[in-house]
């Protein structure tokens, strides 16, 4: 895909959510991190079903290290993984308070050594919270981008490293969120909604759906 047909459509989906975030739920760069960290492998509607509870009872690394294990694991049962997600925001809630005074660390290499935390999840973090040019890639993104040839690769590492080549100025803080949010509800895995699609003229996916659904 060339630079010209890549620009037309990150205008097209600024134009059509000129400020797009996380479907996730929360107010603080700590509330993000603990969100994204028990999103994994799971939606992020459940993710909220349980959040909207935790956070107003605690939303701080203190208060949830007091809550515990067993104290948390009733807000996230019914999100999956929930025992080794429960354990991972308890090691990860003393190390923000040992390591960097309680507070979220605007740096890569600093949220990654957190227990739970991979690249996916930092990137998010840094991205959404603090305004970074980073580029998550989850399922979704990995989809759309290979599907349409916006910035194909056999690899979540490889689409992302070709994400921060090609995306144009301007619209590199909110990419992954358009990107994301169009693989949930447009480009879908099963069922891609192309006559619906605000890219379908500039997509090169060879086998797109006649239908609308």
């Amino acid at each position: 895909m060339n630079a010209e047909k890549r620009l037309a459509i990150y205008e097209r989906l600024a134009a059509a959510n000129p400020n797009p975030t996380t479907e996730l739920e929360f107010s603080t760069p700590f509330e993000l991190l603990i969100a994204v960290m028990l999103s994994a492998q799971a939606t992020d509607v459940s993710v909220n079903q349980g959040t909207r509870k935790l956070f107003p009872k605690a939303n701080t690394p203190k208060a949830l290290l007091k809550l515990g294990v067993d104290g948390l694991i009733p807000f996230i049962r019914h999100i999956g993984l929930y025992q080794t997600k429960a354990k991972h925001v308890m090691q990860t809630c003393q190390i923000l308070l040992d390591q960097h005074k309680g507070q979220v660390p605007d740096d890569r290499e600093a949220l990654q050594a957190l227990p739970g935390v991979g690249r996916k999840t930092a990137n998010v973090v840094l991205n959404t919270a603090f305004g970074h040019e980073t580029f998550a890639v989850d399922t979704h993104i990995f989809r759309v981008c290979n599907r349409t040839k916006l910035a194909a690769g056999q690899t979540v590492l490889a689409v992302e490293k070709k994400l921060e080549k090609t995306v144009p100025a301007g619209y590199r803080v909110n990419a992954h969120h358009w990107l994301i949010l169009h693989g949930r509800y447009t480009c879908k895995a099963r069922q891609p909604l192309c006559k619906r699609c605000i890219m379908e003229d500039l997509c090169e996916y060879k086998d797109k759906s006649s239908d609308v659904f």
